[in-house]
């Protein structure tokens, strides 16, 4: 099939999901590309900003708020080592190559740029890049592989995350339809670390302060959100991320308490304390 027939294909596909009842993850073409940094810039006091342009990124394609992609980054020897196209989908080399995974936090695809939303972290492989990149500097960015399509057919939508969720949250309180209900947890270390979002009227925004604590501990995220009081017989969607040990008790509250159907949450660990690229597809239970 053609890349504009696959392409007519995929995006017809996510036509059907949004005027559906269920949401679901649909698969776009995956190309490697060559872009540049434009420029960064801080977004409060907990993310660093990168936005990408430059040639490469025509043609890119972010449908859903928690689409990523794959930062590729030199080999501890300073080689680098690209996927391969290979139709529809990338031809990884083995070992895979050395690449971090985040959220597309904006894509404006007449400026030709992506923004690229992360956190800083002593030692981290991006955080220390983007810490140090200058415009112009080279970067190669895989995917998105899909994404997951959520259709406006839910009363209420809950949101839940730490900073590296914030991204994510950020842009779908600014995809929700302006006329949806419901709640956004976000667990930053002070309110400085807060920033403007841009959610309907009927949802509720709570920051919770972690303090002093270290990133991924106290549990205050898990412990605010359970509290909630979701009003009975209404469809409710969540979505939550963050520390795999901070989301894992909101998993089983969303399964065991709430009862949500499987397609009606999306709960994932981004991150693991202690280890460096955490996959979450590995570990969590479904």
């Amino acid at each position: 099939m053609t890349d504009t027939g696959q392409g007519q294909r995929h995006l017809e596909r996510i036509a059907q999901v949004l005027a559906g009842r269920r949401p679901e993850k649909v698969r776009y073409p995956i190309r490697i590309r060559r872009t540049e940094v434009v420029r960064t810039a801080a977004v409060g006091a907990g993310l660093l900003r990168v936005t990408l342009g430059g040639p490469g990124t025509a043609g890119f394609e972010a449908h859903s708020p928690i689409d990523h992609v794959k930062l590729l980054f030199p080999d501890p020897d300073g080689s680098l080592r690209l996927p391969e196209p290979d139709g529809d989908l990338l031809r990884w080399p083995r070992p895979h190559p050395t690449s971090r995974e985040y959220t597309v936090r904006r894509h404006d695809p007449v400026a030709g740029e992506i923004d690229i939303d992360i956190a800083p972290h002593e030692g981290g492989l991006a955080s220390d890049w983007a810490q140090a990149v200058r415009p112009g500097a080279v970067l190669h960015v895989a995917g998105p592989p899909g994404g997951l399509i959520v259709p406006a057919a839910y009363d209420r939508y809950l949101l839940a995350g730490d900073i590296t969720a914030l991204p994510a949250i950020a842009r779908w309180l600014e995809e929700l339809p302006r006329d949806a209900k419901g709640w956004a947890f976000v667990e930053v270390a002070r309110a400085a670390e807060e920033i403007e979002l841009a959610p309907p009227r009927g949802v509720e925004v709570r920051w919770l302060h972690r303090g002093d604590r270290p990133p991924g501990t106290g549990g205050a995220l898990a412990r605010a959100v359970t509290a909630l009081t979701v009003p009975p017989g209404e469809r409710l969607y969540a979505w939550m991320a963050g520390e795999a040990g901070q989301v894992r008790p909101l998993r089983r509250w969303v399964r065991d308490e709430l009862r949500l159907e499987r397609s009606d949450y999306e709960i994932t660990g981004y991150w693991k304390r202690g280890v460096a690229d955490f996959d979450d597809d590995q570990e969590h239970e479904h």
